[in-house]
């Protein structure tokens, strides 16, 4: 499995976030993830986002992207 968002699969931080409504912002994301079983590796991931509106889950996966350039 490809490891790349902060150490997570993006197929693990999507299935974290199965469900969620878009537009959201960062904190509805990690909300969202905190009333499951959280991993705290995912937790960690989302934190390190940057703090913006995501329309879709492909621009979650950018944010994750733009973290990791920074």
């Amino acid at each position: 499995m490809t490891r790349g968002v902060g150490g997570e699969s993006p197929s693990n931080i999507a299935l974290h976030l199965k469900g969620i409504d878009f537009p959201c912002q960062k904190g509805d994301l990690v909300a969202h993830v905190r009333k499951g079983d959280p991993d705290p590796a995912v937790m960690k991931a989302l934190d390190g986002l940057p703090d913006r509106k995501y329309t879709t889950m492909a621009d979650v996966m950018e944010g994750f992207g733009e973290e990791q350039r920074s």
